[in-house]
């Protein structure tokens, strides 16, 4: 590809898609085109009328995005930079689908994955792999969200081996769907987590309605009412806040390539828009001033999509550490909604229908960028790892 040819490909212009593998462009081609025949005919639709279209879900065990990093177990066993190259296309068609891939693989199946038994690997990740059972993970609560170290729930032995949890969770996604929760509640030897069936007596799942961001996805309140668990419901693996924050920053690296899917989808649309639209005689992208938006737009998603390649790399390599999450959380979510927003000024009026991505993209993003850590909670683990000085809650 020539230097000419670069210029042409608006949205890579550094030629970013030269640092991939064959075998990772396959991947993403395979990814695109399945979100551009299932996702977007249809995301309009189910955003406007709040729908998760759970018809999917068997069709994304197919397409081998269900636990795709996870090795063993029927799970695809697929690389880092796979995944977030996955999770970048499925999020350009809406952050609900990408989120749906990140509580099922980086969160429920991770956290069995990473902390299970091998009975508990072998009897739910495979059908979790393949769609046919659906998983949660219930760590925040309705006082305890930054803060899960203040979880309420709690779990006590029931004097037969066993386990009765009580308490309540707030923002779990899928819960009202899932047939499987992991759920996190403080011990008398500390936080444990345990494999809740969802059909268990007790446990209910209520969707949170009303929202103006993510309604092509599902968050609920779970309310935990003396649920009964066996002995086998614990996950031996995990001890302390260590189990679920391990999970955590595995969503979290896969927010670090989402957010600039959208970013990239509202670039892109608002770039056709203005090439389009005539405005006083000429195209708006002949315009000084919506050039230099469209430019300012491209130079962050280069950047992004550039700091999410190089922490996909380190991932695979072994060297990832938590504070490379933040960076790439707290950088790439809060300058994908900035690009959205910019994007929807140029399709002015018309930007604030559904016909176009740009403001259902910002404000996707607005919960993205509230879940697995807020812009302040990144901020103070980067503050603390340039001090060495904590800002966080003391004792």
């Amino acid at each position: 590809m020539t230097v000419n040819e670069l210029t042409l490909v608006p949205q890579d212009v550094l030629n970013l898609d030269g640092l991939l593998s064959p075998e990772e462009l396959l991947l993403r081609g395979t990814v695109r085109d399945f979100v551009n025949e299932r996702i977007r005919p249809n995301i309009a639709t189910w955003y406007e009328d709040a729908h998760f279209p759970l018809e999917l879900v068997p069709e994304l065990g197919k397409l081998g995005v269900l636990g795709m990093h996870l090795k063993g177990y029927g799970c695809p066993g697929r690389s880092a930079v796979e995944y977030g190259l996955a999770a970048m296309e499925l999020e350009a068609g809406d952050s609900g689908l990408r989120t749906f891939i990140s509580v099922q693989g980086s969160l429920a199946m991770s956290a069995i994955h990473k902390w299970g038994s091998e009975e508990q690997k072998n009897e739910h990740l495979p059908a979790m792999a393949r769609g046919e059972k659906i998983g949660c993970f219930g760590l925040t609560e309705p006082t305890a969200g930054s803060d899960p170290s203040s979880m309420a729930t709690f779990a006590e032995p029931d004097g037969d081996g066993g386990w009765v949890i009580n308490g309540a969770k707030r923002w779990i996604g899928l819960a009202s769907v899932a047939q499987i929760a992991i759920i996190w509640a403080n011990t008398q030897e500390g936080v444990r987590g345990f494999i809740v069936p969802t059909d268990t007596p007790g446990f209910v799942a209520t969707p949170i309605g009303s929202k103006l961001s993510m309604r092509a996805s599902i968050q609920c309140d779970i309310r935990l009412d003396t649920v009964r668990l066996p002995a086998t419901a614990l996950l031996p693996g995990a001890r302390g806040l260590s189990g679920p924050f391990a999970c955590l920053n595995e969503a979290r690296y896969g927010i670090i390539w989402g957010a600039m899917g959208a970013a990239r989808d509202s670039y892109e649309t608002a770039l056709e828009y203005s090439k389009e639209r005539l405005q006083f005689g000429k195209p708006l992208a002949g315009y000084q001033l919506t050039q230099e938006k469209l430019v300012n737009m491209l130079l962050e998603i280069q950047k992004g999509t550039l700091l999410a390649l190089h922490t996909g790399r380190l991932k695979d390599a072994g060297a990832l550490e938590p504070v490379h999450v933040s960076v790439g959380k707290l950088n790439n979510v809060r300058e994908a909604i900035d690009i959205c927003r910019e994007a929807r000024t140029i399709l002015g009026g018309n930007g604030i229908t559904l016909d176009y991505s740009p403001l259902r993209h910002a404000n996707n993003l607005e919960s993205v960028r509230t879940y697995e850590g807020t812009d302040e909670v990144h901020t103070l683990i980067l503050g603390q790892h340039i001090t060495g000085i904590s800002a966080f809650r003391q004792g």
